[in-house]
């Protein structure tokens, strides 16, 4: 009876060592999504009142864990039952990424102005136009999350194909778990940067103070955190978007082999073209229908 339990003992720790080492390769795979996922948090979560950003994070963090309790059977039972739709859904959410990068970039360069006068028109509002904006925003992130989290869970799935159903449930699971504490953790710090930044600056005894100094550093460097946060999601999204086709799509991996570039370049540059291919038809469509800007 105690010989089996040591080998069950023995066979528990083996499972978790393969599972930590799973996870770590899954976490890495996904790290430019989860940098997106951040970017794009750190601006739904930001433009309120101070008392309201927290509660509005939470909000949709409980969005964000919703969808990956429904993504993540989905996922299980594709995985087990119909693998071949794995990689179909995974060129799907590539396209998606693709599309919302060069769209980010084409909106800076051509509606930079355009956004500018947005955020003026919000700066005084009634309250039920506050609760309604809130709503809204809430709404976008936890749609925009939703994808993310399909692709997060795919894309981690993908890297861990060959090993047993039950290693990958667990690695994935933990994936998806780590990937909504990491990424609204972060975001709740970044937003009340700014309010420990005006807290130290009025403990502070005089203007040249240490506390004064390091409080205006957090308040001035929140923006620019923000604002590369964007720049580098955005640039994480089109090379996670490129990888994706890079590594799925046998035409396309031939092609990238060819190019006397580093793949990281050949990927992002792949992403890029595809992105704005599918950008340029979602605008024709929309003309056609009658609903472009």
């Amino acid at each position: 009876m105690a010989s089996r339990f040591f080998v069950l003992f023995d066979d528990i720790a083996i499972l978790m060592d393969d599972v930590a080492v799973m996870s770590k390769l899954a976490t890495k795979k996904t790290a430019g999504i989860l940098a997106d996922d951040l970017a794009v948090n750190a601006e739904k979560a930001s433009g309120f009142v101070s008392a309201r950003e927290i509660p509005v994070l939470w909000k949709i963090t409980k969005g964000s864990l919703l969808n990956k309790i429904i993504i993540l059977p989905v996922v299980f039972l594709l995985s087990a039952y119909f693998p071949v739709a794995i990689v179909p859904i995974l060129l799907i959410g590539g396209l998606y990424l693709s599309y919302e990068g060069a769209e980010k970039i084409y909106e800076y360069l051509f509606h930079k102005k355009d956004d500018k006068k947005d955020i003026s028109l919000n700066t005084e509002m009634t309250p039920a136009q506050i609760e309604e904006y809130e709503k809204e925003k809430i709404k976008s992130a936890i749609i925009v999350d939703f994808i993310l989290s399909v692709e997060i869970i795919i894309i981690a799935l993908s890297t861990i194909t060959d090993s047993p159903l039950n290693i990958r449930i667990i690695v994935v699971t933990i994936v998806a778990l780590i990937a909504t504490v990491f990424v609204y953790g972060l975001v709740a710090l970044l937003v009340r940067m700014d309010d420990l930044g005006y807290n130290l600056i009025a403990k502070s005894k005089t203007n040249e103070g240490i506390l004064n100094k390091i409080g205006t550093a957090l308040v001035k460097t929140l923006p620019f955190i923000v604002r590369s946060l964007g720049v580098i999601g955005t640039f994480a999204m089109i090379l996670v978007a490129g990888g994706i086709f890079v590594h799925n799509i046998e035409h396309v991996h031939h092609l990238v082999e060819s190019l006397p570039l580093p793949s990281i370049v050949s990927e992002f540059i792949i992403g890029l073209i595809i992105g704005f291919i599918c950008l340029f038809i979602t605008k024709i469509v929309l003309k056609v229908i009658g609903k472009n800007d």
